[in-house]
């Protein structure tokens, strides 16, 4: 089976394959999520509490959750890949649009749920069409590559609803999620599946061709690297999960425009990510993954502090800076780190969702807390919380970080 070869990918994009791939991760910015970040400002303006938007994320997300292990078990035995991608962009975008259309109770909680589990396969799925394409070596700089064009994507959505929303009303927004959703599909339908290695999709290498390995969350437990992982991002989400929709909600509330104050909320934060992927590669060169991750781990507990003092709108602007770098930097690490993890295990993507399950907990345990810090003592006690946690994961991967990363010394990502 033909695959990319590591002069192809070396060059960039520029083959119909990997072209595609890169537009696919840019409309997949906002078709993988739906109504997204935009969802509880919406719902807010519309008489929904935090505490109400918390539970329909946490449910959400916890049945999601259940599912993705299972899910990335899939991944590594399917050999149609895009077909896991297309199938739920496709169901996502209808909830979405039923959802905004009647935002009905009865109609939003089964939308959302439904999104939290068939958008759960998307993410590892992507992975594993990713790496199948350009394997192992070149895995690091294509991981940043998919991340610069989704971040990229991110904000052209942002950007246009801010000025369809100014145009056309809410309305407008249901023709966006549409184009979307016709953008991320063309765009699967132009990789060619004869580039996908379906064995180093699954983390295996020539010399483990055949082999099972470990599956579901037994992989967790045969490598405590994947424990604390899991553990560190599940602390550092349990933070940080909350803030952007809380502040969003705020200010939407304050404001009364909840798309375009979502719009450029969030859109500070894709930004800086777009700015943080392009240099990921470089940095990782220059000074391995352990400084990257105590960077990105750091940000967190600044920004909460940030959010908590400052009720200017224009503190929105660190505050999501720094989002941008944190979980921005995270996103490239996270797959990355696992891939050294499991390689050669033929477990990557099981792996993988195995570490995302665990992560997803605390981000989705955060939100009803954080909505019940919110009825308690207001947006600022919730902030301070998010990033005072966050200081306990920062100092978890100082502690282990020998047992989480490891690097490659003269790797060129």
């Amino acid at each position: 089976m033909a695959v990319v070869s590591p002069a192809v990918a070396a060059r960039g994009l520029p083959d119909r394959t990997l072209f595609a791939l890169a537009i696919l991760n840019f409309f997949l910015a906002d078709a993988r999520d739906g109504l997204g970040p935009f969802l509880d400002a919406f719902l807010a303006t519309n008489g929904w509490s935090p505490l109400a938007l918390g539970f329909i994320a946490t449910v959400g997300g916890i049945i999601g959750l259940l599912v993705t292990p299972l899910f990335g078990a899939v991944v590594d035995g399917s050999k149609y890949k895009r077909a896991l991608i297309v199938g739920p962009v496709l169901l996502v975008t209808a909830a979405a649009l039923v959802t905004l259309i009647f935002p009905q109770p009865a109609v939003v909680w089964v939308g959302q749920v439904g999104t939290a589990v068939v958008g759960a396969i998307i993410g590892p799925a992507l992975m594993g069409l990713t790496l199948g394409l350009v394997g192992e070596r070149l895995f690091p700089r294509q991981v940043s590559r998919n991340e610069f064009w989704n971040h990229l994507g991110n904000f052209a959505s942002l950007f246009a609803v801010f000025v369809i929303v100014s145009a056309f009303g809410e309305n407008g927004v249901i023709w966006l999620m549409i184009a979307t959703a016709i953008g991320a599909i063309l765009a699967i339908a132009f990789i060619d599946p004869n580039r996908i290695d379906h064995d180093v999709a699954r983390g295996l290498t020539k010399k483990d061709e055949g082999k099972e390995g470990p599956s579901g969350y037994k992989v967790l437990i045969s490598t405590p690297g994947l424990i604390l992982i899991a553990l560190i991002l599940l602390i550092f989400h349990f933070g940080n999960a909350p803030m952007s929709r809380l502040i969003a909600q705020e200010f939407a509330i304050e404001l009364g425009t909840p798309f375009r104050t979502t719009a450029l909320i969030t859109g500070v934060a894709q930004l800086t990510m777009v700015a943080v992927a392009a240099a990921t590669p470089f940095l990782i060169r220059r000074f391995g993954l352990t400084p990257i991750f105590i960077v990105a781990l750091c940000a967190l507990p600044l920004r909460g502090f940030i959010a908590g003092t400052f009720s200017d709108f224009s503190a929105i602007y660190p505050i999501q800076m720094l989002d941008g770098i944190g979980a921005g930097l995270l996103g490239i690490l996270t797959p990355v780190a696992v891939e050294r993890l499991m390689s050669g295990t033929g477990r990557f993507n099981v792996g993988l969702a195995a570490v995302m399950t665990v992560q997803g907990v605390g981000a989705s345990l955060s939100n009803v807390v954080a909505g019940t810090l919110v009825t308690w003592g207001g947006y600022s006690l919730s902030h301070y919380v998010g990033g005072g946690v966050a200081v306990i994961a920062a100092v978890l991967f100082l502690v282990f970080r020998k047992q989480i990363v490891q690097e490659e010394v003269g790797s060129a990502p």
